[in-house]
């Protein structure tokens, strides 16, 4: 899933009120399985249930202004794609075993297979992690792959590096160093339970957005990062709530994909592809040089830099939300 373009630019403060309100009013709709949409009522009440201003939501006459407008809309975004376009696509483990040994049987891979982290009769293989190297290597054709990286992730500019992640991730393209793209994958077949190794999961995602982001608006080098998950039972029964917050990073910029289950098997195979062709594009010598234009045309040297999306957008909000300019001004504070 791609970001929805309305949503991608919006100031730090606006995530800070997604974040205080989420919080306050709850992810969830009790005892129906889905995810809130909260309504400016809503929102009214949550910023003075926590004791907060209301003026930059509503005006005097209680009108919605135009960023309280947005944050309603960006609630019925996120509640519509986790409803309607996500859930369907978790896949539970024998979901994904037939999915396994369809695309092993199809592709006949080279690429390695591995095996969960389990033990006795839950020990077996890796059915996402194997289903994602399969399609990354049927996209990237004969280009190499570190498809299990043991080394931290360093950038590098004429053979000195540049920076180095302080986690290793679950893979890079073509190598850990200098890598076009990296990715996290996070299955829970066996998960019986929601634990706090699953929920860090996602905060380790979000530290490696956040030292990418610093990357691109400090040396102007960007690295793809893709988030990718699966186990119906463990984010859908157990964890909604952060179903909510990987959309959150989403638009916050800290991944340029999340692919939810099945998804991966519809996408992957063309993000792959335009790792190769991102490849090609390279100098030879495995160094980056730092990008002079971008999605938005020439960069000006001396200005703040943010990481661009090119996207398109993700499924279509719910009927009823309105569009609003995809950039609103936090209002002045007195």
């Amino acid at each position: 899933m791609k970001p929805d373009p309305r949503f991608v630019k919006q100031p730090k403060a606006f995530w800070a009120n997604v974040r205080s309100l989420s919080q306050e009013l709850g992810y969830t709709v009790r005892g129906k399985g889905q995810i809130k949409v909260f309504s400016i009522n809503d929102i009214v009440g949550g910023l003075k249930a926590l004791k907060l201003s209301v003026a930059h939501v509503v005006d005097a006459a209680g009108k919605a202004t135009e960023f309280g407008g947005l944050l309603h809309d960006y609630f019925a975004h996120r509640a519509g794609v986790l409803n309607d376009f996500v859930r369907p696509r978790l896949m539970n483990k024998e979901r994904a075993a037939k999915e396994f040994k369809t695309l092993f049987e199809k592709l006949n891979p080279r690429c390695p297979i591995p095996m969960n982290k389990q033990k006795g009769k839950k020990k077996g293989k890796a059915y996402l992690t194997g289903i994602i190297n399969m399609l990354v290597e049927q996209g990237i054709g004969e280009c190499p792959c570190d498809f299990d990286p043991r080394v931290l992730t360093t950038i590098t500019r004429d053979g000195v590096p540049v920076r180095t992640l302080a986690r290793r991730v679950d893979g890079a393209f073509p190598s850990s160093i200098n890598p076009v793209a990296i990715w996290e994958v996070k299955e829970y077949y066996n998960t019986k339970t929601f634990g706090s190794r699953v929920a860090d999961g996602v905060y380790e995602t979000l530290l490696d957005g956040m030292e990418l982001e610093e990357l691109f608006e400090h040396e102007n080098i960007e690295v793809k990062h893709y988030l990718m998950v699966d186990d119906e039972f463990t984010w859908w029964e157990c964890g909604r709530s952060y179903l909510c917050r990987m959309i959150d990073m989403l638009h916050m910029g800290y991944v340029d994909e999340v692919l939810f289950g099945y998804e991966i098997i519809e996408r992957l195979p063309g993000i792959a592809k335009q790792w190769a062709e991102i490849k090609k594009k390279r100098p030879a010598g495995g160094s980056i040089a730092p990008r002079t234009t971008s999605a938005r045309g020439p960069l000006a040297w001396d200005a703040p830099r943010t990481r661009i999306h090119r996207s398109i957008p993700a499924p279509p909000t719910p009927a009823g939300a309105s569009r609003l300019p995809r950039a609103v001004p936090y209002p002045a504070l007195a």
